[in-house]
């Protein structure tokens, strides 16, 4: 484990949640924007959704690569080189012309975006451990919660008195600063004497090995799953605010806030908790938050129609219960493989994104025509995560039993 950075854990903290804020910044800022681009690109709607999905595969497969080439070549490095290829990539997308010039220049945001979120993740492990860990990257995730509650809300102001445009121009700006700041403070944890071969063997014999382990699918799903099941209304977030809640596209605060809010106080709530009770508790009562809020968001629009605050409120709820699962569980999983934790955060990552493109480009356009059948797709991501994380741990608890066992067999 590396010195810690002197700047403090603040400073750091700070620093990984703007590289992180890239992700809901290209994501959440344009929502509002949608038929502001249908109109100005003559794209159809489904066209433009897909700018999305676009975004969301090229950043899942990207991931996958992120961490090894940290872990190769170094994390501040990779970050870097990222920042400034995501730049490039957002300048093209306010100069696109045509809906396929921005599936273009999308791509290749989602290419790049992604390394501050998996490389982050793999510093704080670098230089803590345990509770400390959990702590740093719950404060993180407090920082970073930011970002989707301001985002469309400026993408909607942008839209009602510039043009969507302008959203893409502003994400060049603020990674221009960001390149500057990562330049000047992010720190390396990882030094060369500590870097593994970018040989082709190499890469295939641990991507295998994470890939082959089922409590990695187990632990990395529950995370993924209780993401998609948020995911599904940020996704769903154009149909849900004007259609079913009647809103304007400055409105969508609506939806976000609440969200946000529930990730901001679930990860200061997670890290008081860190090291003051066990993770098995705080996992059960994160749990009993998340499908708590899925169920009463089913009952509600099973009885009413979509009003506010009541179909937002559960939104709230789900959330803080999500923020509290993440951080324990994010733990677990870059230490199932400690050697090659940027390799195991990219492939984590990628997992997460790529359910994310799925919920994007299929599961959200099938159900937004219902809020009730969007409660529904909330519930069962909900079940589906916590149902993965006891799996994993009775799979953990026969797996050493078995251990156990062998070990006392005479030799």
């Amino acid at each position: 484990m590396q010195t810690r950075p002197h700047y403090g854990n603040f400073a750091l903290a700070s620093l990984l949640a703007a590289l992180a804020m890239l992700g809901p910044f290209s994501i959440d800022t344009y929502l509002p924007a949608f038929p502001a681009i249908q109109s100005s690109l003559q794209a159809s709607s489904i066209e433009v959704q897909q700018t999305l999905t676009a975004y969301l595969l090229s950043f899942s497969v990207m991931a996958l690569w992120h961490g090894a080439l940290s872990d190769a070549f170094g994390r501040r490095n990779v970050v870097l080189v990222s920042l400034v290829i995501f730049a490039v990539a957002s300048f093209g997308c306010a100069s696109a012309h045509s809906v396929h010039y921005l599936w273009g220049f999308r791509i290749l945001q989602g290419v790049s975006a992604g390394a501050g979120m998996v490389i982050g993740r793999a510093i704080i492990r670098d230089l803590y451990a345990g509770a400390p860990a959990e702590r740093l990257l719950s404060m993180v995730t407090m920082i970073f919660s930011i970002a989707p509650a301001i985002a469309p809300i400026i993408g909607g102001w942008i839209v009602s008195f510039s043009n969507w445009r302008s959203i893409f121009l502003l994400l060049f700006v603020y990674t221009l600063l960001l390149l500057w700041a990562c330049y000047k403070y992010l720190p390396e944890s990882l030094p060369p004497e500590k870097r593994q071969p970018f040989s082709a063997e190499f890469l295939w014999l641990n991507y295998k090995g994470v890939f082959k382990s089922p409590l990695f699918y187990l632990k990395a799903g529950t995370v993924a799953c209780n993401f998609a099941g948020l995911f599904l209304y940020v996704s769903a977030a154009p149909a849900f605010i004007t259609q079913h809640l009647k809103l304007g596209a400055d409105q969508f605060g609506w939806q976000f806030v609440p969200s946000v809010a529930g990730i901001f106080l679930g990860a200061l709530a997670a890290n008081r908790l860190a090291g003051k009770v066990s993770a098995a508790l705080q996992l059960a009562v994160g749990f009993a938050f998340l499908v708590g809020a899925a169920i009463c968001n089913v009952v509600f629009h099973a009885i009413w129609p979509p009003m506010l605050p009541w179909s937002v409120l559960p939104l709230f709820f789900y959330s803080f219960g999500m923020s509290l699962v993440a951080p324990p569980v994010t733990i677990r999983v870059l230490d199932l493989f400690p050697h090659i934790r940027g390799i195991v955060a990219s492939c984590q990552s990628s997992m997460l994104t790529l359910l994310g493109a799925v919920v994007a480009g299929l599961v959200a356009p099938a159900l937004d025509h219902s809020a009730f059948l969007l409660a529904c797709g909330q519930l069962l991501f909900a079940l589906l995560g916590m149902s993965l994380w006891y799996a994993g741990r009775e799979y953990r608890r026969k797996e050493l039993a078995q251990a156990q066992v062998v070990a006392e067999m005479p030799r």
